[in-house]
């Protein structure tokens, strides 16, 4: 059974630093795309950051710059670093697998390409 399990959400001031993880397991996940997304109250979920089964990484464009998305070696653990956070940052984030992994999925930033998601942590920043 996929199991996506979202950690280290927590309120946060304004310019510091927060990384929120994702342990994953029930699949492989080196032959899974996995991403980043968010959603704020009243929004859309939108995407973050994407990394495939060879490791390289995208970004939304919105996104690029302050966050980043790794994995561990065994690739069982995906985090997502957020620096200078600020308050427009706060939103519940969701971590994501996608079986069928290919570029154009990464690179559509679409979360309607990914099957497998997290319950979600939140994030809260505050000025």
């Amino acid at each position: 059974q996929v199991q996506l399990v979202e950690s280290g959400g927590g309120s946060v001031q304004a310019g510091g630093s927060l990384r929120v993880s994702c342990a994953v397991s029930g699949f492989t996940p080196s032959l899974y795309c996995m991403g980043w997304f968010r959603q704020a109250p009243g929004k859309e979920r939108e995407a973050v950051a994407a990394i495939d089964r060879d490791g390289r990484t995208s970004y939304a464009a919105s996104m690029k710059g302050r966050f980043t998305i790794s994995q561990d070696n065994a690739k069982r653990n995906l985090y997502l670093q957020i620096q200078n956070p600020k308050p427009e940052d706060t939103a519940m984030y969701y971590c994501a697998a996608e079986p069928q992994c290919a570029r154009p999925i990464i690179e559509s930033f679409s979360p309607h390409q990914y099957k497998h998601w997290g319950r979600g942590t939140q994030v809260t920043v505050s000025s």
